[in-house]
C-alpha cells in the first residue's frame, strides 16, 4: 500500500512539470530543469519511506509517466 501511494505522488509531484515542459523549448535550460526538478524531492520521499534501491526503476517509470500525462492534459486543453 505504501509503495502504491509513493508511485502515485510521484505521478502527481511530476504532472505540473511535464505541462510546462511542453510549453519550453527542447533542451533548453527550462525544459532542463522542469525535468530534474522534481528528482530531490522523489528521492527524499523514497528514503523517508524505507525503500532501497530495489524501487528506483519504478520510480523512474512513475516519473516518465507524470511527465507525459501532464503534456498529454496541456495539449488536450489547448
Amino acid at each position: 500500500m505504501k509503495l502504491i501511494f509513493l508511485v502515485l505522488i510521484t505521478i502527481l509531484i511530476n504532472l505540473p512539470f511535464g505541462a510546462y515542459r511542453t510549453k519550453t523549448k527542447k533542451f533548453s535550460l527550462k525544459w532542463f530543469l522542469s525535468i530534474h526538478i522534481p528528482i530531490p524531492f522523489i528521492y527524499l520521499m523514497r528514503i523517508k519511506s524505507g525503500y532501497g534501491l530495489k524501487i528506483i526503476p519504478l520510480m523512474v517509470l512513475a516519473a516518465f509517466t507524470g511527465q507525459l500525462l501532464g503534456g498529454k492534459i496541456i495539449k488536450k486543453r489547448d
